[in-house]
């Protein structure tokens, strides 16, 4: 953080970060669940486009994350690559199988 300009200080539970920069968008891979949500809040406050990817971690935990936010005012919508889709159908056939 230092070499952002920025600083750093722990208060309790939470960690305060100061700094005059301003975030970039980017695309992002999400290795957890609070890692993807961070990603997504840190998103919509960037410059340009973020796109995170590897959301399967995001939807353990939360029930239309997207959906809420954009309850909420948000720019954010949800991309579904080919192969999430395939997964999906598979998914689904398996259920209506059984």
């Amino acid at each position: 953080m230092q070499t952002h300009e920025c600083s750093c200080k722990i208060e309790g539970r939470s960690a305060i970060i100061e700094g005059p920069s301003e975030l970039q968008g980017a695309e992002v891979a999400a290795t957890d669940l609070r890692a993807a949500a961070a990603l997504i809040i840190a998103g919509l406050v960037a410059e340009g486009r973020t796109t995170v990817t590897e959301l399967k971690h995001l939807d353990r935990g939360y029930v239309n994350f997207e959906g809420k936010l954009r309850d909420l005012g948000a720019d954010i919508e949800r991309v579904y690559e080919e192969t999430e889709k395939v997964d999906q159908v598979i998914n689904d056939s398996m259920a209506q199988s059984s």
